[in-house]
């Protein structure tokens, strides 16, 4: 009996534990093949792979992401192989498992419902004709009409669980995609938006299992890793064990993420990782979706915003760790005003990311069952997000995701730091003052339906500031120009502002025989003629310090083997002399 495992990734670089774990749980007994694709391949292409295998049985991990995607997938291949057996699991198809069925009823033969390794090991055996289906636990199917639901089993005792890691045909590509890990299961939290909250308790794998897994990853390659527990520091003791486990045995160029509940995170633990994880190696991503305590507080979810704020500094102080912080924008009774607010509040904390995500009605969850409270209306089909409820409208839902467009073009991904640290900070009332407009202007400019290049991220902000603060243009372009100078690689061609006619040779005159106006790191460089002109790129503007627009001489230099620019700033007055 041929088995295939089949995922649709929502990118490349990603892969599925799950398909891995129900792997190791059968393959002692089992012929089983890992097939991986992603959302965006064609559906022809995949169903064609998938028929080349000539499988008796494939199975599908559904996710919100991928399941009208895998739907169109199983359809095509019930029709060029009607006698496969398809079996469905997965988050998606684990809640209204009716409505899956009668959905797909010429389509899915089985779903599983919940931790699928014993119940797909069962689903195994009964096909092969070892058990009846009145043995197999955590299964539905339907027939005559009606459903068959099978109790689901006890609890996986996850400390007898095989590695799902160690697959010789994944070692190859262990260097070129992320590793996900599990090193716990279950959440102690109820917030009602997630699924996480229907299942209570946490529940530990072997540690030392999950050490030695670590260590032969990364002996094959793997650099990557995210470890997918809800909450990875709902024990101290257990976190400080990994991280100091990661600090002490980590390979060169390797990255470990983790989502930790933020206002739980003890201060001597930050403290551990400021003064012994070597800078990059941990990356946090942190959920803090509202600062309305009457919002958390409707969906159960318990935050301390002082104490989340304390980590956050720490971490962020430190500069070892970088951080990601997630918002959702439609929680219950937050309005516009009130997500500005939360924005504002978490945008200060200057994370290296903040993503702004939108409110999922995901299914089992209690948002979705009472959904009516709030007036929501979403989308029938996944992922489910709102379109509005008695707080936002659509109209407002669809400004927000304005904000949502500009600021992960222009401050995740860090082009031009120092100009919407200025812009944020004092042009604009508010951070969110300043992506709203800049959202509205962009979308309404027709830019959303348009690529862009990196210069174009630098010329239409300058339009924009152009257009509403004026006042403003001249200390930004000043600024825009020294992002630009300092983020790009080797000297370029041709800058954003276009060509203009000035003559700087005074200029360099003066710096050659008085290296020092330009600082003291400038004049270690120590460089000549030739190098001053060919490794340079010279600007002028007007430069805010104090309060006072000065002007001011912007010098970027490039160094020749790595590229990376060296900035040096000195006012237009500290050469007068030397060039007059």
């Amino acid at each position: 009996m041929k088995t295939v495992l089949a995922s649709l990734n929502a990118k490349y670089i990603h892969t599925n534990l799950a398909i891995r774990y129900l792997k190791a749980a059968a393959e002692n007994e089992y012929d089983i093949e890992l097939a991986e694709y992603t959302i965006n391949d064609p559906i022809l292409n995949i169903a064609g792979d998938l028929y080349a295998k000539k499988p008796d049985v494939i199975g599908f991990s559904c996710y919100i992401w991928n399941i009208e995607e895998t739907i169109q997938v199983i359809g095509m291949l019930k029709k060029i192989l009607p006698e496969v057996k398809v079996i469905l699991g997965g988050p998606e198809v684990t809640y209204d498992v009716q409505y899956w069925l009668n959905r797909l009823q010429d389509h899915a033969d089985f779903i599983v419902i919940g931790e699928g390794e014993k119940t797909f090991k069962e689903l195994l055996d009964y096909f092969s004709g070892t058990i009846e289906f009145s043995d197999v636990h955590g299964a539905a199917s339907l027939a005559d009409g009606k459903m068959h639901l099978r109790p689901q089993p006890a609890k996986t005792d996850l400390k007898a669980l095989p590695s799902p890691f160690r697959f010789e045909e994944d070692q190859s590509s262990l260097g070129k995609r992320i590793t996900y890990i599990e090193t716990s299961r279950g959440c102690p939290f109820q917030c009602q938006f997630c699924l996480s909250s229907i299942e209570t308790g946490v529940r530990y794998f072997d540690r030392e299992a999950v050490k030695a897994d670590i260590r032969y990853l990364m002996e094959h390659g793997a650099r990557v890793f995210k470890f997918v527990d809800r909450t990875f520091n709902i024990s101290r003791s257990y976190a400080m064990e990994m991280f100091e486990f990661l600090i002490h045995e980590h390979k060169p160029g390797t990255v470990f993420q983790f989502e930790i509940t933020g206002d739980i995170m003890r201060p001597e633990v930050i403290q551990y990782l400021n003064d012994h994880a070597p800078a990059g190696l941990f990356r946090f991503e942190i959920g803090v979706q509202s600062t309305n305590d009457h919002t958390n507080e409707l969906v159960k979810r318990k935050q301390n915003f002082e104490k989340l704020k304390r980590t956050v500094t720490m971490v962020r102080d430190g500069g070892k760790i970088a951080q990601h912080l997630d918002l959702i924008a439609g929680l219950p009774e937050e309005n516009y005003a009130s997500f500005k607010q939360t924005f504002n509040d978490v945008y200060e904390l200057e994370p290296e990311e903040l993503q702004l995500g939108f409110l999922k009605m995901l299914r089992g969850t209690g948002l979705r069952i009472n959904a009516a409270e709030h007036d929501y209306v979403y989308m029938d089909h996944a992922p489910y997000e709102i379109l509005s409820n008695n707080q936002l409208t659509f109209d407002e839902i669809l400004r927000i995701k304005q904000v949502e467009d500009v600021l992960e073009k222009y401050w995740n991904d860090h082009r031009l730091d120092e100009t919407i640290a200025y812009l944020t900070g004092d042009v604009f009332d508010t951070p969110f003052d300043f992506y709203q407009d800049f959202g509205t202007f962009w979308d309404e400019s027709g830019w959303s339906r348009i690529g862009h290049q990196l210069e174009d991220l630098f010329k239409r902000l300058y339009q924009f500031i152009e257009i509403y603060k004026p006042d403003a243009l001249e200390n930004t372009t000043y600024l825009m120009k020294k992002d630009y100078l300092k983020n790009h690689k080797f000297k370029p061609r041709k800058a954003w502002w276009g060509k203009e006619d000035k003559n700087f040779s005074s200029v360099y005159e003066g710096l050659l025989s008085d290296p020092s106006i330009a600082g003291e790191a400038f004049t270690a460089l120590n460089l000549k003629q030739k190098e001053l002109y060919k490794h340079t790129v010279l600007e002028e503007g007007l430069k805010l310090t104090d309060g006072e627009s000065v002007s001011t001489y912007l010098l970027a230099y490039y160094h020749p083997k790595n590229g990376i620019a060296s900035i040096f700033e000195f006012p237009k007055t500290s050469v007068q002399h030397l060039i007059s």
